[in-house]
């Protein structure tokens, strides 16, 4: 894909449905009791993903753009696959399962491609052992393929060493059907959509500080699911209208959950102009409309608690770090480390391509600003979010931006490089 430099970033655009949320309203729906029907489905490859898998597994869904219907028959009508389940790029899906999986009185395997074959799974693993599941992989459960023979489950309290929603609603969907009373504790507190729509769908959980617990043998009932707009996929768009002069952008009917709203703050502190018009609400879920419009750009300090609230939008951070006045410093983000790709490797090697003055530390990068980005050619790498933040560079950079493997912004933002097309002044 090659990306041109713009003059400005102009007019209203939505962006599709959130991806976490909408993983997560297809799998509640397969385990609930009843049709549930979903709006503004993501239809990306790793939602389909989950869509698929949960076929295998005998659920009957029907899915037409971004509305999707499934028709749920409880927890235990699910049925033995007869070949392994693909989760493809989606570790989402492949770590979400396990729970559901660790749960089911059958044998079942769980694969992926080459980069969930890279992906740490004993985070998962583990505890679900602890549980009382049967999980073997390659590593001791530290790498796909995951075989997976579930059954009666026990309780357990988990401290986990990371903040990761996928391994915390990892354990909650196995705690829903375990003896007792599950628990998850977090260094800090999570991305919380699964808490959010276990609700909706008649489940009951507390929270406490960063543990949330759930007891066994509930139920969950089919529901109306309308999905926002996913603000990891808005930043992409808030961050370019924040960089180049003159713009003025507004994206709306987007997710506003504050367990995700981590880029909103960095644009304030680095100084753009930043208005956020909360409009409703979704399945438990804020929604509303983001305003951003370009202003000088200041470096600032990035770590701690705010990390899990803004890890998927990192890459396109560094990018706005890149035109900040002085040193933009990110820090506990080693998780970066384990995504689709080393994000941080990545960015760090990309983004030097365009003349970016940044250094990789072992848990995040050190941005120098601001500094001219000139066009180059650059690789996504096969990750969607390394694609698409790269095409932010490139509309602020001197000349042409040439981006190899760019259909894998297909992942989450299938149709992407049209939307920003139709804002670019």
């Amino acid at each position: 894909m090659r990306v041109e430099p713009v003059r400005a970033l102009r007019g209203e655009l939505t962006v599709p449905g959130d991806k976490s949320i909408s993983h997560r309203a297809v799998l509640l729906g397969a385990l609930a009791e009843g049709r549930t029907e979903i709006t503004g489905f993501l239809p990306g490859v790793d939602c389909l993903s989950t869509i698929a898998c949960l076929r295998r597994l005998g659920v009957a869904i029907e899915q037409e753009g971004s509305r999707v219907t499934v028709h749920g028959a409880g927890w235990y009508a699910l049925r033995e696959p007869e070949d392994v389940l693909d989760v493809g790029n989606s570790g989402t899906t492949i770590r979400l399962l396990a729970g559901v999986l660790a749960t089911q009185p059958f044998h079942s395997v769980l694969v992926g491609d080459a980069s969930i074959a890279r992906r740490p799974m004993r985070r998962v693993t583990a505890p679900l052992r602890a549980m009382g599941a049967h999980i073997d992989g390659r590593a001791d459960g530290e790498y796909t393929p995951l075989a997976i023979r579930g059954g009666p489950l026990r309780a357990i309290h988990h401290v986990s060493p990371v903040a990761s929603a996928q391994v915390k609603s990892a354990l909650l969907l196995a705690g829903l059907q375990a003896d007792g009373e599950t628990a998850v504790t977090e260094p800090q507190r999570s991305r919380d959509h699964t808490e959010r729509m276990l609700r909706a769908f008649g489940a009951e959980l507390t929270l406490c500080g960063t543990t949330v617990r759930v007891r066994g043998g509930q139920r969950l009932t089919g529901q109306r699911v309308e999905v926002p707009g996913d603000i990891s996929s808005a930043a992409f768009f808030l961050v370019a209208a924040a960089l180049v002069p003159g713009s003025d952008l507004v994206v709306r009917g987007v997710g506003l959950n504050p367990t995700r709203t981590g880029i909103l703050d960095v644009l304030k502190a680095m100084g753009a102009e930043v208005e956020v018009e909360e409009t409703g609400e979704a399945c438990g879920e804020p929604v509303g409309n983001v305003r951003v419009r370009h202003a000088p750009l200041a470096a600032t300090a990035i770590g701690g608690d705010l990390i899990p609230r803004l890890i998927d939008e990192l890459p396109v951070i560094a990018v706005l770090a890149t035109q900040a006045e002085g040193v933009t410093v990110i820090r506990d983000a080693q998780e970066l480390r384990v995504k689709e790709t080393d994000r941080i490797a990545t960015v760090v090697a990309e983004l030097s391509k365009m003349g970016a003055r940044i250094e990789a530390t072992p848990d995040g990068m050190i941005i120098h600003g601001p500094t001219p980005l000139v066009g180059a050619r650059c690789d996504s790498h096969g990750d969607h979010r390394i694609g698409m933040a790269l095409a932010v560079a490139g509309l602020i950079a001197d000349g042409p931006t040439e981006i190899a493997r760019a259909e894998a912004v297909a992942v989450s933002f299938p149709d992407f490089f049209d939307r920003l097309r139709t804002v670019a002044k």
